[in-house]
């Protein structure tokens, strides 16, 4: 968990689940901060001070605060490249109801939903969202920037590039490696490695 308060970073869905998640592990949050909030005038949401818009942030010092990315979908990365290039480090975050087994690594920025499994000796690069109810089997290797979404599963010795994205309900066979920025689509089946930036679109059957 964090070792300084934390401030939010986005007003969507996937920061209204984080904002739950954090509550949850017990840590302090500064605020939010939005650019369309900041623009509106509010003061608060869900019971958060706004802080201002991303600029706000460096109202704060590096060592004071800890980031947490709550954009789930386009412009997340380069949010946390802005931020990393000014010494700012992002929380890693896991829910008291997901499961993780021993010798797992966990790199910077990682978010780990409720009842997400993480299975013996799995590494997760950094800035990864291991959503709702997704599962890793042991010996997992997952690059930076991977989205697990809800119920995503993933066998044993799975590897998966930087920048690949699992959809809901999709299951990866044991051993397949899948390259960089891929895209799996939700309830599909993949059984074979795939290259980088691949699109497997399963429509009910085995890819």
């Amino acid at each position: 968990m964090s070792d300084s308060a934390l401030i939010l970073l986005g007003a969507g869905g996937h920061a209204k689940v984080l904002a739950d998640l954090i509550n949850a592990c017990g840590e302090r949050i500064l605020g939010v901060c939005d650019p369309q909030l900041a623009q509106s005038g509010a003061s608060h949401w869900r019971e958060l001070a706004i802080l201002g818009d991303d600029r706000a942030v460096f109202g704060f010092e590096p060592n004071q605060v800890q980031l947490v990315n709550g954009l789930g979908g386009p412009g997340r990365n380069a949010v946390m490249q802005q931020f990393a290039a000014k010494g700012y480090r992002f929380a890693t975050l896991v829910h008291p109801r997901a499961v993780i087994g021993s010798g797992v690594e966990l790199g910077e920025g990682v978010q780990i939903m409720a009842g997400a499994i993480v299975q013996a000796d799995t590494a997760i690069g950094a800035h990864c969202i291991i959503n709702t109810g997704a599962q890793i089997d042991h010996d997992g290797r997952l690059g930076r920037d991977v989205h697990l979404a809800p119920s995503a599963v993933l066998a044993g010795d799975v590897t998966l590039g930087d920048g690949v994205f699992v959809g809901p309900g999709a299951v990866i066979g044991r051993g397949v490696t899948v390259g960089d920025r891929a895209v799996i689509g939700a309830g599909t089946t993949v059984l074979k490695s795939l290259p980088a930036k691949a699109r497997a679109l399963g429509n009910g059957r085995p890819v």
